[in-house]
């Protein structure tokens, strides 16, 4: 008996060595790609058109890692435009140098010539995703990136397969034609279509039949469970996605695992990702997946859908226990999901303030209690005057005949080109003239944020132009009230931090109130998100801890905020030792 004992416990201990080896090996490997930015002519909506894509790929290339790799990749920029590559999400714990924006932690890749992004994938797990973090190319230039757990095993049953569903939009207009619209100070061109994994779906007449069929189809066997690794490529939306007659379980957002959350719609900002498993439980036939607009306020937007189509494996029956039951053939006409109101609000509420975090999963982390740095952050669409004199030319055709100038906290962020660094090296090397560290960490004035009256006040609407950051302490734990503001339009602000997660502790309509919204601080399970939705009318509270020395942009994932200055970073402060400090750049970092 002791001897069978013994044996056991011996196979248990053989068992759990042979796992921890085999968890070393994956975290040893090493995962080296090549990009080549490069244009090229692709045909979508009838239309062929220049697009700049990395491999001749749209959506670019899927990355898959393992927890613990370190990731190589060699940038060829064979395009006529400045690239950077932002890998949305990475932590780049101590190797900012690879975190992409451009002018914030690098200059620009010029065309003809190549950077080496290296950096290790830490303790995280699930879908993330790359993009250009240049001009507006993250258009065309994104894909996938996927860290699977170094252990091969999910906090839930693993599912039979596992899916990237990269929505995306596509765009009649040229980078040169969108730029144009970007710098006349108004709204950006719009897009002709959502997509699927690169496609736009049959709802056009160009896309439907054929060999030459534009949509998205998915195959599944009846009974069987599959993971939709989700990323938000849009440009400028929310979206809503639906599947005919089936629910979806959330597991993870933003590679953080959250309590299992059964919906009938999942929501995504631009720039989130999501793990949803669905089960293809209903009767064989086929079901559109429909990616749908989440506009909540303005008048101008892309009120278009995108549609792909999950068809049940006819070759694959039933079994019953003593008979084969025979299925029918799969639909000719794929059933329709429910769609929700472009600007319902209160599904897309519901959902963003309903997940919560997997207590004890991989690599989660509490909520730290101990606040530091105290920060409340107005966020929304403020103007920058244009001169009388020039309302007629091409940068002052926004609201008002003067330029949209969004900011935080009344600042609007220019980025510092023609200053002839980044505003890492800026950091590195303890130089002055890029950028000051003066960001205010409370609106300059106080006011009744969200009051439709104050649309156009034009004594609280200009925002100036500057570079200014926050200085933070290493380790130091940061709180951030984000206060959306009523100025222009209300809207659904999603906002990105660089370099770190954080905790999203609450979230609610109507201006903050520290002594009644504090009481509703999720401190045991808020969900962990790298990009929060800040209501429309309404605000968000974060907190993370700053522990990754450098400078982390933050920036709404709006394509036209971020590009007019709806931005700040966040320099934080060397550890106390070598290990817990910046490294130097590499050798092949590019020069401004």
């Amino acid at each position: 008996m002791f001897f069978r004992l013994n044996m056991k416990l011996f196979m248990f201990f053989l068992a759990w060595a042979f796992a921890l080896l085999a968890s070393s090996l994956a975290s040893a490997a090493t995962v080296e790609q090549i990009f080549k930015v490069q244009n090229r002519t692709i045909k979508r909506l009838c239309n062929e058109r220049v697009i700049v894509t990395v491999n001749g790929l749209f959506p670019g290339p899927t990355i898959n890692v393992h927890e613990g790799d370190t990731v190589i990749v060699h940038v060829f920029n064979e395009a006529p435009y400045n690239i950077t590559i932002h890998w949305h999400g990475v932590f780049q714990l101590f190797s900012g140098w690879a975190d992409g924006p451009e002018y914030v932690t690098q200059c620009p890749i010029s065309s003809g010539n190549n950077y080496t992004y290296k950096f290790k994938v830490q303790n995280q797990e699930g879908t993330l995703w790359w993009h250009a973090h240049a001009s507006v190319l993250r258009a065309t230039v994104h894909g996938a990136f996927i860290i699977h757990p170094r252990s091969g095993q999910f906090p839930f049953p693993k599912p039979y397969k596992q899916i990237p569903i990269i929505l995306g939009d596509w765009y009649n207009a040229g980078v040169e034609d969108m730029e144009k619209a970007l710098a006349a100070g108004g709204r950006p061109e719009l897009s002709s279509s959502f997509t699927i994994n690169g496609l736009p779906g049959d709802i056009f007449s160009c896309s439907q039949k054929g060999q030459n069929s534009e949509t998205f189809k998915m195959k599944v066997k009846q009974g069987k469970t599959y993971m939709l690794r989700m990323v938000n490529a849009v440009l400028e939306l929310h979206l809503f996605v639906t599947l005919a007659n089936h629910n979806f379980t959330v597991v993870a957002v933003d590679a953080t695992y959250t309590d299992p959350y059964v919906t009938d719609v999942i929501v995504i900002a631009p720039g989130q990702t999501l793990d949803a498993l669905f089960t293809a439980n209903q009767p064989i036939g086929s079901y559109y997946m429909v990616a749908s607009p989440y506009k909540s306020g303005g008048k101008m937007f892309d009120n278009i859908t995108s549609r792909g189509i999950v068809v049940y494996d006819h070759q694959y029956a039933q079994y019953s226990s003593s008979h084969l039951v025979m299925p029918s053939l799969p639909s000719l006409n794929p059933m329709m999901p429910f769609l929700p109101p472009f600007n319902d609000t209160p599904t897309a509420h519901k959902f963003y303030s309903n997940i919560t975090s997997l207590v004890g999963a991989p690599h989660w982390v509490p909520v730290p209690l101990e606040v530091d740095e105290h920060m409340f952050i107005t966020v929304g669409l403020n103007l920058q005057r244009c001169d009388p004199a020039t309302v007629t030319n091409d940068t002052c055709k926004g609201p008002m005949n003067h330029t949209l100038s969004p900011s935080m906290n009344n600042e609007s962020f220019v980025l510092p080109k023609g200053r002839g660094y980044s505003m890492l090296e800026a950091f590195f090397e303890n130089m002055s003239g890029v950028y000051t560290t003066d960001f205010p960490s409370k609106p300059p004035v106080m006011f009744d944020f969200t009051n439709p009256d104050i649309r156009f006040d034009l004594n609280l609407i200009f925002a100036p132009k500057s570079t200014k950051v926050k200085k933070l302490k290493f380790n130091s734990t940061v709180e951030i009230v984000f206060q959306n503001t009523a100025f222009i339009h209300t809207d659904n602000h999603a906002m990105h931090l660089h370099g770190f997660n954080f905790h999203v502790l609450a979230q609610g309509f109507g201006n903050f109130d520290p002594t009644s919204d504090e009481a509703k601080f999720n401190l045991v399970n808020p969900q962990i998100r790298n990009t929060i939705g800040v209501p429309v009318g309404g605000w968000a509270v974060i907190r993370f801890q700053a522990n990754n020395p450098g400078v982390w942009f933050v920036h709404c994932h709006v394509e036209h905020h971020t590009h007019r200055g709806f931005n700040m970073a966040f320099e934080v402060e060397n550890g106390p030792t070598l290990s817990t400090s910046l490294t130097p750049p590499p050798a092949d970092l590019p020069k401004c």
